[in-house]
């Protein structure tokens, strides 16, 4: 049971409202609408940048980050089902790439400095 708190106006008559709305209210209009929180923590000793740290929280629906230009998670291989498909292939990519610069001669060998 809630417990109505009476506000009282100036000029009016004195107006009730609900001590609180229910989580589920509050939750669908967050998902609905997004919240971002964003901040950032620097350490320093002595005027020397030890370490930083960018924060960027976004707390919202599949469909409305989705809405606004935001689909990482549909195309980013450790989200995705064929995560280990395209790591075989990246591996595999990265093997031929490696043979293919040992097969070319070295700059150094060739004498030139470019």
């Amino acid at each position: 049971m809630t417990n109505p708190v009476q506000l009282h106006q100036t000029n009016a008559s004195p107006v009730v409202r609900r001590s609180g709305e229910s989580l589920a209210d509050i939750l669908e209009r967050v998902l609905d609408k997004g919240v971002v929180i964003a901040g950032d923590v620097v350490v320093n000793l002595l005027d020397i940048e030890l370490l930083t740290l960018k924060v960027r929280l976004l707390i919202a629906s599949a469909d409305t980050a989705r809405s606004m230009g935001i689909d990482w998670w549909m195309n980013d291989p450790f989200y995705s089902s064929h995560g280990a498909e395209l790591e075989r292939e990246n591996k595999e990519l990265r093997e031929r790439l490696d043979r293919l610069e040992r097969m070319l001669p070295s700059a150094a060998s060739n004498g030139s400095n470019s």
